[in-house]
């Protein structure tokens, strides 16, 4: 396999296996009752290795996944970086439409799944066997040098366009943030919530977090995290570090029973994706002062977060909202526009977490990823189309969108791709998608307006079941309103405070 490097190692694969060779008995997986440690992880993805590279799969490639949350999942993940390739971890709640649509964006050279699939992309379907019975192959695995600015991953963002957006994203934007590098501890003893989608960058976070740090990651089997499935992971798996959009986060603080605490357990609890909210943040410290609370701020594109803030109580009297923090490890931020202290600008982020840019965009990737003059040298940067500042003691701190880019429960959404897709429904000649404020600050829902030919007018429940037939559940807007015209302003466009007034 890949040649060995200096610890900690660059690559994510190389680091995981350098944990297995520290402490091969410790447990690394916790899934239902299944316990895996770290020699039979990697000893099961040195033997799908051995198989993906005898089915063609070879470096620089990207391979399609299409796993649930499991044990075998992660071994597969681990043998397509062994081969040196990237892999596109699918959502299996995603309509088929749209997984032939991101295999086809990512040009996949190979799908992994555990059934057949139809297609044209070459298949390799998963042994069905105990992850201990694949450990005990024998196997030759191919030697392949991978380097650390090779991609790793795609992540899957809204694009505007009414395409997804594939980020390929390289090793050392995942390990740059860890072992034991400041924001938050995933080494041994912790054990770490794996919940998110495998499509987003928080999957990253939750898996390879402690993967790569020697701590423990316990994969939940739930789409949808209830208070009582969290108190009942920490007391099955010890589980004491979880990731929570601040949606989510919002949502346990308010279900929270004093009786049955659901965080009692957690040492810590990282959330971000939206803006916080100061009162639910403020109820959380409040009741569990012992526990300690991140806000993490990031796109996929800077790989799960570029800044982060441990929160303090003061800091939910910040008349600005609680801030964003300072850089993670090789992250440096820049306001465009704001180069003085206190001054609001487009926050750009550079440095190691930066993706290699847009799966078979190269024009957005030119646009998004320019090369800035940065003290006299071209430095190459992502804009965010996020405004914010830096105060004097260089924390960030946000000041809303440039566009109309939004998120809601930690899904990056572009209204744009929504209403591409209602206009492709029959009979619907306009679509406008507005985000609905939620009472806590940011958007929790969204809002369809559209008008169509007489002849022809789908009703507004038949527009969602459309939708829903093409896109992931997040994009599907939890109300559609049919209209004789869709307002405007002054200026001829489209008024969209009009719309939501209307709601």
């Amino acid at each position: 396999m890949p040649h060995s490097r200096p610890t900690p190692p660059r690559l994510i694969h190389e680091a995981v296996t350098h944990q297995a060779h520290l402490r091969p008995s410790a447990v690394a997986l916790l899934h239902r009752d299944e316990r895996v440690d770290y020699a039979t992880l990697d000893a099961a993805a040195n033997a799908y290795a051995a198989a993906l590279w005898a089915a063609g799969v070879r470096p620089g490639a990207v391979v399609a996944v299409l796993l649930p949350r499991s044990p075998r999942l992660v071994a597969v993940l681990l043998a397509v970086l062994k081969c040196g390739a990237a892999y596109a971890a699918l959502d299996r709640r995603w309509p088929g439409e749209r997984i032939d649509q991101v295999t086809s964006l990512v040009r996949a050279s190979m799908m992994v799944s555990d059934a057949e699939a139809n297609g044209d992309v070459p298949h390799w379907i998963v042994p069905n066997e105990p992850l201990a019975q694949a450990a005990s192959h024998r196997t030759e695995t191919p030697t392949v040098y991978v380097d650390s600015a090779d991609a790793a991953t795609v992540f899957f963002t809204s694009g505007s366009t009414g395409v997804p957006k594939g980020v390929l994203s390289p090793h050392h934007a995942t390990t740059r943030l860890f072992p034991g590098r400041g924001f938050a501890d995933f080494g041994p003893g912790r054990v770490v919530l794996q919940a998110a989608p495998v499509s987003w960058d928080a999957f990253s976070l939750e898996l390879w977090g402690p993967l790569t740090s020697g701590g423990t990651c316990a994969i939940a089997d739930a789409d949808y995290l209830l208070p009582d499935t969290l108190a009942d992971l920490v007391t099955a798996t010890g589980l004491d570090t979880a990731w929570l959009t601040s949606s989510l986060f919002n949502f346990l603080v308010d279900e929270d029973d004093p009786d049955h605490p659901c965080f009692t357990g957690l040492r810590q609890v990282i959330t971000g994706g939206e803006r916080l909210s100061p009162p639910h943040v403020r109820r959380f410290l409040t009741r569990y002062p012992d526990t300690t609370l991140i806000n993490g701020y990031g796109p996929a594109e800077s790989c799960v977060f570029a800044t982060t803030h441990r929160i303090s109580l003061a800091d939910c009297d910040d008349p600005g909202g609680i801030p964003l923090g300072v850089p993670v490890p090789e992250t440096t931020v820049h306001i465009l526009g704001g180069e003085e202290p206190g001054a609001v600008g487009e926050i750009c982020l550079a440095g190691a977490g930066l993706a290699l840019g847009y799966v078979g965009d190269v024009d957005a990737t030119a646009a998004t990823f320019p090369l800035l003059p940065v003290d006299g040298k071209p430095v190459r940067v992502y804009r965010t189309g996020d405004l914010g500042l830096l105060d004097s003691a260089g924390v960030l701190h946000f000041r809303g969108r440039s566009d109309l880019q939004v998120k809601i429960a930690g899904h990056r959404i572009e209204p744009g791709e929504i209403e591409s897709a209602a206009r492709r429904i029959p009979g619907i000649r306009e679509a406008a998608v507005v985000p609905v404020p939620a009472p806590g600050g940011g958007y929790d829902r969204l809002a369809l307006f559209y008008t169509a030919d007489d002849s022809a007018a789908p009703t507004p429940a038949a527009v969602r079941r459309a939708l829903a037939a093409t896109l992931p559940r997040y994009l599907v807007p939890h109300t559609a309103q049919r209209r004789d015209a869709l307002p405007t302003t002054t200026t001829g466009k489209l008024d969209r405070s009009a719309l939501l007034a209307a709601l």
